[in-house]
């Protein structure tokens, strides 16, 4: 339970203290500064407190969106100003300083929401309120103003305009989101929360890979109704907390995963049906590449971000001409339509689903993906190169902790040490196409992969000589996963033994995801994985070399179990950490995050 108190004279016919009960708070009354004080010291410390002026006029939303969002310790609004407990501190002291105020003669209690906010000594959120109305009226005619301006607003027409994100891909903002948020609506009247949505996205996404993997033409058609139908749930979540202000890191997290996870057992159904189908087609080695091709554009726009989050001097022509360009509004949606965000890509699926076959949809995917990868690369590359940013340390930790090196990189850095290789994103280069290419060119059970692997494993350390700091630094992590991921997907077609490639498929899901997850826990502030579970599987390099020795020593039977085993392995202790991670992230009372960034 909240509490609020209101401080200075009641006014007669206010709706305020219904209005504040309506968003969850318990109503108190205070006479003057001395007893707001006294008021504010009788609430549990674990509670959310706010202090309204009592002639406060506005929209209920603006008090929503001031008092009750939890991403902020603190936040406030013209006449209103609350604090969760992690503030609480900040806020009796703010408080006490305006109560001395007033005694002494300089601030009336009428305005002591706006001292304590003025005073208050720690980060201060104040929400766009755009159209919405807050005021504190001093006299009867700026009142009857007030609330004539509020009656001309419709709040809950804004409320349900600016649940829906920002910034969005084409098909989403106008072919998704226009009745979507009216079902998010609709969700928050029923008391569903975004987590709850986000769950029945995900069952129906696996139901639709499900249909996919029937391998009928009915099985197909209904797959990419149901697809789509899981991506209008996706956006459903978002805008439902949006809508409520139902922000969590775990709801954050959810959203993030369960999308991942979505899209790739869909690939895995599309990849079952057509090898039930009646041509019998195998299409896994398409349905692992997209997954790799996939999450390595992911892994690109993680690490350029995570580069550039707090760099200074970050500027560039690139990016002044791409801002001279959002002018122009049509080469807005374009620029984002191309670049195949989630919306226009499970569009495009679900209708290929529906009409084409699976081996045309993969087809089409990795086309579509592979232009958009090399788009949207070669303009941070551009960007990177004429742009003169200093980087961070953070910045520098966050792409080694992408980079996901294990024991055998460590231990050689620490043999190499004052060695310094120049061009770390070169190097991994260099590194990664010669484990590729040595496991692609070679016959299956050939040790010219081992070699390539080895030498990939004697140049890991360059991650971590030095700080990741150069232009093109961030290109490493990438750089690592599809040299690992690649390295997977070749040796496994190599095999040609049925049910390969599945157990690869399922070896890099379960990798992609301990590299989704690092990801997500960076973007919350929460730091990488524990280092224990990063060399418990092995880091990049070890697993990359590992596979290849398997794949040198073993038949392609007994390859195929290795790699089964080697991917339930590596699930289950990714899983189990990470779920127990954010579980207890959210048990705490983790920070509220919600990512309003790039559509993925």
């Amino acid at each position: 339970m909240s509490t609020a108190i209101l401080t200075g004279q009641p006014v007669p016919g206010s709706s305020l203290e219904n209005d504040l009960r309506s968003l969850g708070f318990d109503v108190r009354v205070a006479t003057d500064a001395a007893d707001a004080e006294t008021l504010l010291a009788a609430v549990p410390a674990d509670q959310r407190v706010a202090v309204v002026d009592a002639r406060f006029v506005g929209h209920v939303h603006a008090l929503r969106l001031g008092l009750t969002d939890p991403r902020f310790d603190a936040a406030a609004i013209p006449g209103a100003v609350t604090a969760k407990p992690a503030a609480r501190p900040a806020l009796t002291r703010a408080l006490r300083t305006a109560s001395d105020d007033a005694s002494n003669g300089s601030v009336v209690v009428g305005i002591l929401a706006e001292r304590i906010a003025e005073v208050l000594d720690t980060d201060l959120h104040r929400p766009e309120l755009g159209e919405l109305v807050a005021e504190v009226p001093r006299d009867p005619q700026s009142r009857n103003e007030a609330r004539q301006a509020v009656t001309v607003v419709d709040d809950e027409a804004i409320r349900l305009r600016t649940a829906v994100k920002s910034r969005d891909g084409f098909f989403t903002t106008y072919c998704i989101s226009p009745y979507s948020r009216y079902l998010a609506r609709w969700c928050a009247r029923r008391g569903f929360t975004p987590n709850q949505v986000t769950t029945a996205s995900l069952i129906t996404a696996l139901i639709a890979a499900g249909s996919a993997a029937t391998g009928t033409r009915a099985g197909y058609v209904a797959a990419g109704l149901l697809l789509l139908f899981s991506f209008v749930l996706d956006c459903t979540d978002g805008q439902l907390a949006r809508y409520s202000l139902q922000y969590s890191t775990l709801g954050a997290w959810l959203d993030a995963t369960f999308d991942r996870a979505k899209e790739y057992a869909y690939y895995a159904g599309l990849a079952l049906g057509a090898a039930r189908g009646g041509g019998s087609d195998d299409v896994w080695a398409l349905a692992l590449g997209a997954m790799v091709l996939q999450t390595c554009r992911h892994v690109v726009d993680f690490s350029f971000n995570e580069a550039n989050h707090d760099a200074t001097a970050n500027t560039s022509p690139t990016a002044a001409l791409s801002g001279r360009l959002d002018s122009v509004g049509w080469t807005v949606w374009l620029r984002r339509m191309i670049v195949l965000p989630i919306g226009e890509r499970w569009a495009m699926i679900a209708v290929l689903t529906a009409v084409t076959t699976p081996r045309i949809t993969f087809y089409v995917l990795l086309i579509g993906c592979a232009f958009a990868a090399t788009y949207t690369t070669a303009g941070r590359v551009l960007r990177s190169l004429t742009r003169k940013a200093q980087r961070t340390d953070r910045a520098a930790q966050a792409l080694a902790d992408l980079t996901d090196s294990g024991p055998l990189a460590e231990f050689l850095a620490r043999l190499t040490r004052g060695v310094r290789l120049s061009g770390p994103a070169v190097v991994a280069l260099v590194a990664g196409a010669l484990v590729v290419g040595a496991s692609w060119l070679s016959p299956y059970g050939s040790w010219w992969p081992v070699l390539g692997a080895g030498v990939y494993v004697l140049l890991s350390p360059v991650a971590l000589q030095r700080p990741l700091k150069g232009a093109l630094d961030w290109l490493v992590p990438p750089f690592y996963r599809a040299a690992e991921y690649g390295t997977v997907l070749v040796l496994a077609a190599k095999a040609d033994v049925n049910g390969a490639l599945p157990a690869a498929f399922g070896l890099v899901a379960a990798v992609a995801y301990h590299h989704y997850d690092t990801v997500y826990r960076i973007r919350g502030n929460a730091g990488a994985p524990p280092h224990w579970l990063v060399r418990a599987i092995g880091g990049h390099e070890g697993r990359t070399l590992l596979v290849t020795v398997l794949a040198a020593l073993l038949t392609a039977t007994d390859f195929k179990v290795a790699l089964t085993a080697l991917a339930v392995a590596v699930a289950l202790m990714v899983l189990v950490e990470s779920i127990r991670f954010w579980v207890t992230a959210h048990k705490v009372g983790a920070p509220a995050v919600h990512d309003e960034g790039e559509p993925a």
